[in-house]
């Protein structure tokens, strides 16, 4: 079950090109910091007591990343990320993951045109601004892979055309956390390519009643409205990406992600280590500052980095319980 929006075509060979666009004019890092506060109080208006995870999301989509929402049904993971788009008046699509999915589903497909006698591509929802991925592990793994392009390098290539996906384009995908022998595994590769993987959890009752207090009738989904658009959020990936990363504090990043390859069967990758600055420096300008403090690093790191760790044993630690260490263990300052 897909909902896919109409591609932006250069009108030659069927693709999208970057190179022909110019570079989006950063914004003022305090215009930033109000934009982020705004859509994570716009999001609680639906969400109620995850403020916590909302902004994290909003970490990962100014971060250029992907989010994972592992958790039972029920507690506002799809919610969370319709919720997200509509406040950013982004292009939302959404696939329904299922057994039988397959990869063209997701990317989309070349169909033959009777009129024109030539072949015309018909796109998948992945092109989209947000994507979200519903109960991403019921789907194969063959399928799954059919965001690996996507998700690293914002394209997908169809019968050998690669075509690029719009601008922003982040993927928010659920995972059922309470029928693994009706769900696969996520490969690791794709795992490593989620910038971070929350929880949500059951609400306390006062946030419950309240809750209920909000839904009795209506849905506050069905009237919420943006509080920016797409161009904004763009300019403000811009104003994230020039945040500095002083040497001092990649170096340290450096230290936290050896730490989990010393202690783990797999520890967290390259790839992890750039998300990890790219979510410090996002962390950085809702904070108001224009460079990334280590603080920044140790908000983000229990989020980043735990998924990408696989141990093995029964007696081994977790992900989680590897990075706790890492954070109280690693000193900030070289020894």
């Amino acid at each position: 079950m897909t909902d896919a929006p109409e591609p932006v075509s250069d009108g030659t060979t069927g693709s999208t090109s970057r190179d022909s666009q110019s570079k989006p004019e950063p914004l003022p890092i305090s215009t930033v910091s109000t934009l982020c506060t705004d859509v994570t109080d716009n999001v609680s208006r639906v969400i109620v007591g995850h403020d916590d995870a909302i902004e994290h999301v909003v970490v990962a989509l100014l971060g250029r990343g992907h989010v994972l929402l592992d958790d039972v049904p029920g507690v506002g993971k799809t919610m969370l990320a319709r919720s997200i788009a509509t406040s950013v008046d982004c292009q939302f699509s959404r696939i329904q993951f299922t057994p039988d999915l397959l990869p063209s589903d997701v990317t989309g497909v070349n169909v033959f045109n009777q009129k024109s006698r030539e072949f015309e591509f018909q796109p998948g929802p992945v092109f989209g601004n947000i994507l979200l991925g519903d109960e991403i592990n019921r789907a194969p793994p063959k399928t799954q892979s059919a965001l690996l392009e996507a998700m690293e390098e914002k394209q997908v290539t169809v019968d050998g055309t690669t075509r690029s996906l719009p601008d922003p384009f982040t993927v928010i995908a659920t995972q059922n956390a309470v029928d693994p022998d009706r769900t696969y595994e996520l490969p690791f590769a794709e795992r490593d390519r989620f910038m971070k993987k929350l929880r949500l959890g059951y609400p306390d009752p006062d946030e419950e009643a309240e809750l209920l207090g909000r839904t009795v009738g209506n849905h506050p989904i069905e009237s919420l409205e943006s509080v920016t658009d797409r161009e904004t959020v763009v300019r403000a990936r811009e104003t994230v990406a020039n945040v500095r990363v002083e040497e001092p504090v990649r170096e340290y990043a450096t230290r936290l992600v050896g730490y989990t390859r010393d202690h783990a069967h797999i520890g967290a990758s390259p790839r992890a280590t750039i998300s990890l600055l790219r979510a410090a420096q996002a962390r950085a300008v809702i904070d108001g500052r224009e460079y990334v403090v280590p603080d920044d690093l140790q908000t983000e790191a229990p989020v980043v980095l735990s998924h990408r760790i696989e141990t093995a044993g029964r007696n081994t630690k977790s992900g989680d319980e590897i990075v706790a260490d890492a954070l109280e263990r690693v000193p900030v300052e070289p020894p």
